[in-house]
């Protein structure tokens, strides 16, 4: 077959990310990008997305008969309860980010009745899945029709035979009238022998969380196409060989083959028709050349379309496919090549995870995702750690992302003979599946393959054999995309690319040691690629003195990662263990980063590790326990500071973000100067502090922190107003402004604890408050340093809005500069809301 691609909590106090204008941009571009997503899939008029009129059961069934069998209200045979949803759907789209339990891993059921109406006379009804974890059965009525492993690789169920012999019984038309019982069992409990292991730093999510396609195709069709599209690194003369493969489970003799090759405006550019005989397996069908393509890249990400049509006993089916044109080249002991130019890989992470929906992105949510690493700068992303939705694959394209992806071969060692077939399987299918993509440049094979812990056995000449075995197959697959793994030193000889683990300054080491290692570990293999680099930061907490711990950490000793390091607890000094937590630490971090990289010539790039913060059982110590927090934005979008610093080095549209629109209270001496740091692509820039002009300061990357324009100032007590005023080269002027209190009164230990209701955020319309507890100690004064945890509860009508994975949607929290925030869906009623940390009396508001 064809494949193809909650309320949100308030923000904290004093945080306005988006102008109006800003907003209204944002939602026009989301618009357009769907509208381009969908526009691939116009042609597909036999092809619905099952989304509606699902019930699901969490838990097991005792057989498929409990799904189906004739149920009377009160009867016995009414239990267990059914839910309704719609998919995507996740088991655990909320327990991901329970603070008091650990995720649900086991089975789960869904069920729905489909209206089947096949338009081609002997066509063939399939059920085609994007994606379902992890272990998935398929029945029509009471027999099971299918069954896949693997909670990543898309798949499909052929149900037209079963449905046909469903139609002869009696209960089609008396107990279903006329409708088709679907029931689908998603599993998934722990089992050392499948991939990726429970040891992975993300969750292994259950159910439905990618889309469910019905699909009606004829007698025959397309099952899949592979286009091959290269050009020679002067961009001259473009090459196509296309080859396919059929659905045809009837054996036709005979079929009629058109395929046609449109450029980025829709003109027909190449065409081929023939009749030819019947085939199984793989075919090679045509190759044609094109003369001086538009070529496919970041900057201008030109894509044709492959056009096929398949004709058998009158009926059509047609796929299209989107290809460009690009050459690539890793230069060996060098940088990074695309269509005969250098160009710096300047990289992020994505896991699929959002808050209040774990797995189950829509796709509005993805396309919203994506857009956001574009507008940041983002020209290549690594896919951590499974094949991803075809709808990310499709927007990468679509808005130029070079993208590395890999099969979920993540730690815990090496199973047996159905794990390694699980392995190759889905490395088969993430190839086979996305082998169009012009984004696409690297098949990953594993990740961090030298951390044990699954088997009694830890082999690493065992390991590498089967390292060696996928990457032949890769190659064999697809010879013209390069393989890579991250983090397994004894088997970086393998494969085409490597990554080393690099934390400076996190892990192990200081940030200002990140080019000395980098350029140590590049000299030791071919192909050098950093992914993963980066920190922890917990949204909203600020620090005045954030590179404090680097004075306690050992430099000199490189900065890989090593056993252990991940921890919070134990092992040598480390500012993933002792430092703050503070989006001011990351800020600087990143900072260092990127302008050492503007200066290392030989770097092919690095991607930073993740874009956006995610779920993880491994985790439960965090300031937002289960929360990995190195993302750059929040899992609900909301931007932390680290987003503008990415912007200010990457981009070209002029911007200008002055440092701490989520820090609303700075403190110190009166009279004592403080670093205001202003992050800008612009040429230059000029602060005003109350109305007072502060001077002007020219960018320069290398000039640390934040490209120069960094600003020495005196405070007063009280509120502050900070402005910034941004010049481009050209002359245009943008502007940046906020307003922070300012605190010269210390603070003793803390004393209590002070909850209430901030009113200015108090939503009518939806009936949401938002509530804010403080920290002070016994003279009243708050402790802008506490990071004690604090639990929020809810007794009355209303609910907490929590389980979300951020810093302002989680009911267990870390505070940030002495504070926390969380909503409250009052329901139109009255509560009281509660409050309490270890050794502090409890607190209460009513709300009403």
């Amino acid at each position: 077959m064809t494949n193809l691609a909650s309320v949100k909590t308030l923000r904290k106090p004093n945080i306005f990310l988006f102008t109006l204008t800003e907003k209204v941009k944002r939602v026009k571009l989301v618009f357009f990008l769907g509208l381009l997503i969908c526009s691939q899939y116009v042609f597909a008029q036999n092809r619905q997305r099952l989304i509606n009129n699902w019930e699901y059961l969490k838990g097991d069934l005792g057989g498929i008969w409990e799904a189906v069998r004739p149920v009377k209200e009160g009867n016995p045979e009414s239990v267990p309860l059914w839910q309704k949803v719609s998919l995507p759907h996740c088991f655990n789209a909320l327990d991901a980010v329970d603070p008091d339990v650990n995720y649900y891993q086991g089975p789960g059921w869904y069920r729905t009745q489909l209206e089947l109406k096949n338009p081609y006379t002997d066509g063939r009804t399939l059920l085609h899945f994007e994606g379902a974890g992890q272990k998935t059965q398929v029945y029509i009525y009471d027999k099971k029709v299918a069954e896949h492993v693997g909670g990543y690789d898309e798949w499909t169920a052929d149900i037209t035979d079963a449905v046909k012999e469903f139609k002869k019984t009696a209960v089609f038309q008396t107990q279903f009238k006329g409708k088709v019982p679907l029931s689908i069992r998603c599993d998934n409990s722990r089992d050392l022998e499948m991939i990726p292991s429970d040891l992975s730093d993300f969750n292994v999510y259950g159910g439905l969380y990618r889309y469910l396609n019905l699909v009606y195709v004829p007698k025959v069709s397309v099952d899949k196409i592979f286009a091959a599209a290269s050009v020679d690194a002067k961009g001259v003369l473009g090459k196509l060989s296309i080859s396919g493969r059929l659905l045809n489970p009837d054996g036709v003799d005979t079929v009629s083959v058109k395929i046609e090759v449109k450029d980025p405006e829709g003109k027909v550019v190449a065409s081929w028709q023939n009749q030819i005989k019947a085939f199984h397996g793989d075919k090679a069908l045509w190759e044609t050349s094109l003369k001086n393509p538009k070529l496919w890249s970041p900057e201008s990400p030109q894509l044709y379309t492959v056009e096929t049509s398949i004709t058998a006993k009158g009926d059509t089916d047609i796929q299209r496919e989107k290809i460009g044109f690009r050459n690539f080249e890793f230069v060996k002991k060098g940088p990074f090549m695309l269509n005969g130019k250098r160009l710096l890989l300047r990289g992020t992470h994505r896991h699929e995870d959002h808050a209040g929906v774990a797995a189950a992105m829509t796709e509005e949510m993805i396309t919203e995702e994506m857009r956001m690493m574009k507008d940041m700068g983002v020209n290549f992303i690594r896919l951590g750690h499974y094949q991803q939705s075809r709808i990310v694959l499709d927007l990468c394209d679509s808005l130029g992302i070079l993208v590395w992806e890999e099969i979920p071969w993540c730690r815990g060692g090496l199973g047996g003979d159905t794990y390694k077939d699980q392995a190759r399987r889905m490395l088969t299918n993430m190839i086979e599946q996305h082998y169009n993509h012009a984004a696409v440049m690297i098949w990953g094979l594993g990740n961090e393959n030298d951390w044990p812990g699954d088997f009694n056995e830890f082999d690493e000449q065992k390991i590498r054999t089967f390292m060696k075995e996928l990457n032949d197959l890769a190659h064999k697959l697809d010879p013209s995309r390069k393989t890579a793994i991250r983090r397994c030193d004894f088997c970086k000889d393998i494969v085409d690319v490597y990554s080393p683990s690099i934390w400076a300054g996190w892990y192990r080491g200081i940030y200002t040691e990140y080019k000395e290692a980098s350029k140590k570990e590049f000299d030791r293999v071919d192909h050098f690629l950093h992914v993963e680099w980066g920190g922890d930061s917990h949204a909203g907490r600020h620090s005045e003195s954030p590179d404090k711990a680097l004075s306690l950490v050992q430099t000199g000793v490189g900065a890989d990662e090593r056993a252990g390091d991940a921890s919070l607890f134990g092992g040598s000094a480390r500012v993933s263990k002792d430092g703050d937590w503070s989006e001011s630490y990351i800020v600087n971090l990143i900072d260092w980063h990127l302008k050492e990289q503007e200066n290392m010539p030989w770097l092919t790039g690095a991607a930073y590790w993740p874009f956006k913060d995610f779920s993880t059982p491994v985790r439960p110590d965090n300031p937002v326990p289960y929360m990995n927090q190195k993302g750059v934005i929040e899992r609900d979008f909301s931007k932390k500071e680290a987003y503008y610093v990415f912007q200010s080095y990457w981009t070209k549209a002029p911007m200008v973000h002055i440092y701490g629109h989520s820090w609303p209270v700075r403190w110190g001496d009166a009279g004592e100067q403080k670093m205001v740091k202003v992050y800008s692509n612009c040429a230059e820039a000029e602060l005003f502090m109350n109305g007072k002009s502060m001077g002007k300061k020219k960018r320069n990357s290398q000039n640390y922190p934040a490209a120069g324009l960094k600003w020495m100032v005196k405070y007063k007590e009280g509120k502050n107003e900070i402005k910034v005023v941004a010049t481009t080269k050209e002359g245009k002027t943008i502007t940046d402004e906020l307003v922070q209190e300012y605190q010269t009164a210390k603070w003793d230990k803390p004393a209590k604890l002070v909850l209430e209701k901030v009113s200015e955020h108090v939503s009518e319309k939806d009936n949401i408050a938002v509530i804010q507890v403080k920290l002070l100690d016994k003279n009243n004064i708050l402790c802008l340093d506490a990071r004690d945890y604090v639990t929020f509860g809810l007794t009355g009508d209303g609910k907490l809005i929590d389980d979300q994975g951020t810093a302002d949607g989680s009911r267990k929290v870390q505070l940030y500069n002495g504070r926390a925030v969380i909503s409250v869906n009052l329901n139109k009623g009255k509560s009281v809301a509660s409050v309490k940390a270890d050794g502090i009396p409890s607190a209460f508001v009513e709300l009403k």
